[in-house]
């Protein structure tokens, strides 16, 4: 009885683990304003918005994976173990969201070099 708690708790805390980030808890990951440097204040303006409205989408797809995520971890854990293995973790997507606000950031920061004055939100 004890092992099988043991195996259930650990089983626990691996899926916890292992449950995808809400895309507001992901860091944006570096990418340099430099590529964005040769562009004009319309260009960079038109290129945040492109970039802002993928990243709302990445960042919705990563919210609704986990979602699914926490759903499965809840079923696994009160109803039916074998729901855990589909526990998909960050991945892919989170590196999308990632890099989409590093991006975001880029843009910004070429932005105010060139004193475009662009507020991306």
């Amino acid at each position: 009885m004890l092992k099988k708690k043991s195996l259930l708790a650990g089983m626990v805390i691996l899926s916890l683990a292992a449950c995808a980030d809400k895309s507001d808890k992901i860091a944006a990951s570096y990418v340099s304003p430099t590529i964005y440097q040769g562009m004009t204040c319309q260009q960079l303006a038109t290129e945040a918005q492109s970039v802002v409205n993928r990243a709302q989408e990445a960042s919705h797809a990563q919210d609704k994976k986990a979602s699914n995520d926490a759903v499965a971890t809840g079923v696994g854990v009160v109803l039916f173990w074998p729901a855990l293995f589909f526990i998909k973790g960050d991945g892919a997507q989170a590196a999308e969201v990632a890099r989409l606000k590093g991006e975001i950031t880029a843009i910004q920061q070429a932005s105010n070099m060139k004193n475009c004055n662009i507020q991306i939100k």
